[in-house]
């Protein structure tokens, strides 16, 4: 037994005799939270919990935040799941949660110089603190420091299929299936080597099968792979879901238990007193609150009226979609063409290309929409010709945010009792989106930050 602190308007709620493990990994009405404890909670806040940022990263936070019984609103610029959320390929899936900054990433990105087309593209800028960014990415792609991070989000995403469940279950419609996932290489060799760096790397966190299957009949492991596949294997389990429809899902779930959604409304800044926020600042209106910010790429603006720099640079992709004949059963890894290809909602959504190039506007609209044969990062031979005409859709995605180790920040903000920030997830939205919201408001109705959370501090990009 020991006490329990709560820190949510800078005030202090101590609760004696409270059992270590009250939190469960399941999402239900107030479930895992000891009644007192809620009901004291609620009292101290003056004004709702207000998330910034209506992602999927975002809303899920909300909802574990209403679950946990406070009053929670959330602010979006634009309209829920527009940014990093829209055009998403939707993957949910363990075998590729893994930091960008790998081993060899630096070198593959140096050989992009002058290739737009390249799957991974680095455009180089005149600009200090982008240069400084790509510095302390190239400090942390080195093995060391790539295993570490793995580790971390691999330790993160143990509750990961059991929340999307948890989510189902409350009745909220997260479109999830798991088809699992087949990877395909036109290289026999290349396919081994990954399947090899696979299995060391997943180490009893997810299935890997023990060979690759070769030759004419590696298409057969999904139809819409052509005969030009030499080599593939399937990870079983891995899951999709049509992010636009669950971040509407998670909307309409959110405003019937009461949460108000406000699109639109451009978050301007805080107000503080005393290390905490006391409101929040739109262009209309203030509103009391304690605060989360989920705001993907526009959380560097507002954290740093909070007093923190976060050396966010936005990951640009791309998506289109395009109708296959036959359609793809599982999900697609084209391994050479760092692509992929995702059925989502009747059709095939085909996503690529990391552009590294500063926080500005993609640079490679007009190719992806000019199509065939030059959208760039695309399977190209690996499937089958389309029956019917591929259509943009809808071309570049929202900037992923991308810290330049490959974590997220999930944590407190230093120095506000009552902020917190979720944000940094590039290409791991999706995946991490339910277990982060869930971790987070673990966090900020108990105080305490959870084991898991330890390695996504603020502290670390100090170093």
């Amino acid at each position: 037994m020991s006490d329990h602190v709560v820190f949510v308007d800078g005030g202090r709620i101590v609760e004696e005799d409270r059992p270590e493990d009250v939190w469960t990994p399941r999402r239900g009405p107030h479930q895992g939270v000891p009644r007192v404890v809620r009901e004291r909670v609620m009292s101290a806040v003056p004004g709702p919990v207000v998330v910034v940022g209506g992602g999927v990263v975002g809303l899920c936070t909300a909802d574990y935040l209403a679950a946990a019984g406070l009053q929670v609103e959330v602010v979006e610029r634009r309209r829920l799941g527009s940014g990093a959320s829209r055009g998403n390929a939707g993957w949910v899936c363990l075998s590729h949660s893994t930091p960008v900054p790998a081993p060899g990433v630096v070198r593959y990105a140096l050989r992009s110089l002058g290739r737009p087309d390249s799957p991974l593209y680095l455009r180089p800028l005149p600009d200090p603190a982008f240069v400084r960014w790509l510095w302390r990415f190239r400090r942390s792609s080195t093995p060391a420091v790539f295993r570490r991070g793995y580790a971390a989000i691999a330790e993160l995403n143990r509750e990961t299929f059991g929340l999307f469940d948890g989510l189902r279950e409350a009745g909220v419609d997260t479109t999830l299936t798991r088809p699992g996932t087949v990877h395909a290489f036109l290289s026999p060799a290349e396919a081994r080597h990954h399947l090899a760096i696979q299995r060391e790397m997943a180490d009893g966190h997810y299935p890997v099968p023990d060979d690759i299957v070769t030759g004419a009949g590696a298409h057969l492991l999904d139809e819409a792979l052509s005969p030009a596949v030499r080599a593939a294997y399937l990870v079983a389990g891995e899951g999709v879901v049509d992010l636009e429809a669950f971040a509407r899902a998670l909307g309409e779930a959110l405003a019937a238990s009461g949460v108000k959604i406000h699109e639109n409304a451009e978050v301007t800044g805080f107000r503080t007193a005393g290390g905490r926020v006391t409101a929040l600042r739109t262009a209309d209106r203030e509103l009391p609150c304690a605060a989360v910010v989920a705001a993907g790429m526009r959380s560097p603006d507002l954290l740093g009226v909070l007093g923190r720099h976060l050396p966010l640079q936005a990951g640009k992709g791309y998506s289109f979609s395009v109708d296959l004949d036959p359609a793809p059963r599982h999900t697609l890894y084209f391994g050479e063409r760092r692509a992929v290809a995702s059925p989502i909602g009747g059709t095939t959504r085909i996503g690529g290309t990391m552009e590294l190039s500063g926080n500005n506007k993609p640079s490679r609209l007009a190719p992806c929409r000019r199509g065939r044969p030059r959208r760039p990062a695309l399977p190209g031979p690996l499937v089958r010709r389309p029956g019917r005409p591929g259509r943009p859709d809808p071309g570049p995605l929202g900037g992923r945010p991308f810290l330049p180790d490959g974590l997220p920040v999930i944590d407190r903000v230093p120095g506000h009792d009552n902020a917190f920030a979720a944000t940094g997830h590039g290409m791991l939205g999706v995946t991490l989106g339910p277990v982060t919201g869930h971790r987070l408001a673990e966090y900020v109705v108990t105080g305490r930050r959870p084991e898991a959370l330890v390695p996504f501090r603020f502290d670390r990009l100090r170093s």
